[in-house]
């Protein structure tokens, strides 16, 4: 059985600049003030239109994240709709092969200890589902009966891609102090990424409450 840490890795269809011209050249469409645009506009425009609560018109932009995870936390990314998804599915994957390292693998828990008691009894009960995934198998289940017995530990990915207004709700609701612990760990993952990438857009997603969760 392999162990690892989630990860997030985010994908741009183009530029964060480009994302911003393309929502202003969309959204001033609404105002008829397209005379309005020039080579540095776009980030004031897009300010100005999350200030006003005009998030319509981020519609209009979308990119792509992909979650290394826990089955646990990808139900909760499947939630939010507006978005589409591709995922590993355990239905077709067959963890016994070469491709798989012959293991599963599974996602260190962010609020276990190496070493610790809890741990421990966290790693037993994988490593016992994972005994039990490999009997069923070799008894004559396949891959999607055997899975039965898989954890909500075992480590997935899950490719998510939606607009950045709906971006924007994901963190709202993900990176909170209400959101599980390891959901949150990854959506933090993801809005750092996106604020490094993206102008404007997640600026005003801030975190000091959320280190308080």
């Amino acid at each position: 059985m392999k162990i690892i840490d989630p990860s997030v890795e985010i994908r741009l269809p183009m530029s964060g600049a480009d994302m911003l011209r393309q929502i202003e050249l969309c959204g001033r469409v609404c105002y008829k003030s397209e005379d309005k645009i020039t080579d540095t506009s776009a980030e004031a425009f897009v300010r100005g239109i999350i200030k006003r609560g005009h998030e319509a018109v981020l519609e209009h932009a979308s990119l792509s994240a992909k979650f290394v995870c826990d089955r646990g936390v990808s139900h909760e990314i499947v939630r939010h709709r507006l978005a589409a998804y591709c995922q590993e599915s355990t239905r077709y994957c067959n963890y016994s092969k070469e491709g798989f390292g012959s293991e599963i693998t599974v996602i260190k828990p962010m609020f276990l200890e190496k070493g610790k008691q809890g741990y421990q009894m966290w790693k037993r009960a994988c490593e016992a589902a994972e005994t039990a995934y490999f009997d069923l198998l070799d008894w004559g289940c396949t891959p999607q009966e055997a899975r039965a017995v898989l954890p909500n530990s075992l480590k997935t990915e899950v490719y998510m891609t939606a607009d950045l207004r709906e971006w924007r709700h994901f963190f709202k609701l993900r990176t909170g102090p209400a959101a599980h612990p390891q959901m949150r760990e990854v959506a933090l993952m993801a809005l750092h990424q996106m604020q490094a990438a993206v102008p404007v857009i997640f600026d005003d997603i801030m975190e000091v409450h959320h280190e308080k969760g």
